[in-house]
């Protein structure tokens, strides 16, 4: 079933026949549809994957060739599917489009561009220079070629800090999360890769910056599109650019939103471990994200492949599946009123374990009817009712 994951681009060139056969023209927005509404149904009815590799196993899964065609795939169709696009936009297809039409087909291509950033994500936890290359190539379309190195040398060692861009706060709404990860992440990434340099004795104004070639890479892909053709494709391009890297960063608040790791004597933070991440387990968007939901074992154990990771149930979980999550996040009171419950309960109320920026406690804690400012108790009154099974999971699992 993993190669269904690749076949997902085939949504641009299915969306243009079905418009032929139907005169439907909303079917342009395929992509959307589909990620969010066929896809947290399809995970309601389904439920939990109930796959999950043995310690016996994870040695021959991880060497076993067949998993990275499911990746290499992806990122030949991704590009048939932009070209593809782009010919539409140009008036090509033997087809009238609105601008309606148009803007869907742009949602389509950018939820295609953000999933080839997963996919990206799992060629780049790897030493292979030549996957490396292809981790790079497929983050082009969405203009995030620095995702190569903020995510690997950034994000995994400052995850759940508050140092990390990447790690949405309590309190946070997404909104104010996407920007600030945006320009954090880009910051960090050039620092990262200018310091890499410098222990060259190199200035980062070379094409071995990594940072650098990447973003020409999507220069180059941009100018190549738009005079192939023309010009007008541009805005199009940009804009399922935006919508790309806003998957991402809206999957990145999902992944982390409020959980904290602990100072140490030493000053040093605790060793990354499985509740520093929210987990999720659903069949669908586990085949069509690589296994992304299995996140507490990635960050546990980071070069391992998707088809290894396993369901790690002391972890804290999301109430559904990330195809839902996303959907919650988008609208800040629905989230908060899910969410915010079971960040408190993860750490029995206790506000100071919680990714809460300091100067926003205050404000949390008059929210939430704190009376010392540093714990909520009881902290169920906040929102009762809204835990189910997974609270008895977490209730099990306390951080160091």
């Amino acid at each position: 079933m993993w190669l269904l994951g690749a076949v997902v681009p085939g949504l641009v060139a299915a969306s243009w026949l079905l418009v032929r056969l139907t005169g439907i023209c909303e079917l342009w927005w395929s992509g959307p549809l589909l990620a969010f509404g066929a896809i947290p149904v399809l995970d309601h009815l389904l439920g939990p994957d109930p796959s999950n590799p043995p310690e016996s196993a994870l040695a021959w899964l991880s060497g076993d060739r067949l998993y990275r065609w499911a990746t290499y795939l992806y990122l030949p169709n991704q590009y048939g599917s932009l070209m593809l696009a782009c010919w539409f936009w140009a008036g090509g297809g033997w087809v009238t489009m609105t601008f309606a039409d148009k803007f869907g087909l742009m949602m389509t291509v950018g939820l295609i561009g953000g999933l080839a950033i997963n996919a990206a994500h799992d060629l780049g936890h790897t030493r292979e220079q030549f996957e490396r290359r292809l981790s790079k190539i497929a983050l082009a379309q969405t203009c995030y070629g620095h995702f190569f190195v903020e995510h690997n040398r950034g994000h995994h060692v400052r995850v759940a800090t508050p140092e990390d861009p990447a790690s949405a706060r309590f309190g946070e709404n997404l909104y104010a999360f996407v920007p600030r990860s945006v320009v954090g992440g880009m910051r960090s990434a050039w620092r990262l890769e200018a310091g890499r340099l410098a222990g060259l004795a190199k200035s980062p104004w070379t094409l071995r910056n990594n940072v650098l070639n990447a973003w020409l890479l999507s220069i180059l892909l941009f100018a190549v599109l738009a005079v192939w053709f023309g010009p007008e494709v541009l805005p199009w391009l940009i804009g399922q650019a935006i919508i790309g890297f806003g998957l991402l960063e809206t999957v990145n608040y999902v992944e982390h939103y409020g959980l904290r790791r602990q100072k140490l004597p030493s000053g040093r933070y605790e060793r990354v471990r499985p509740s520093h991440s929210w987990n999720s387990n659903t069949v669908v968007a586990n085949v069509f994200l690589f296994h992304l939901q299995r996140h507490s074992d990635h960050h546990s154990n980071p070069l391992r492949p998707y088809q290894a990771l396993r369901h790690v149930e002391e972890a804290p979980q999301l109430p559904a599946g990330y195809s839902t999550m996303l959907l919650l996040a988008m609208v800040p009171p629905l989230w908060h009123r899910v969410m915010d419950p079971r960040v408190l309960d993860f750490y029995r109320g206790d506000l100071r374990l919680a990714a809460l920026k300091p100067d926003r406690r205050r404000a949390v804690c008059r929210r939430l009817r704190s009376t010392d400012g540093e714990s909520v108790l009881p902290y169920r009154r906040v929102a009762p009712r809204v835990h189910c099974r997974t609270g008895h999971v977490l209730r099990r699992h306390r951080p160091v």
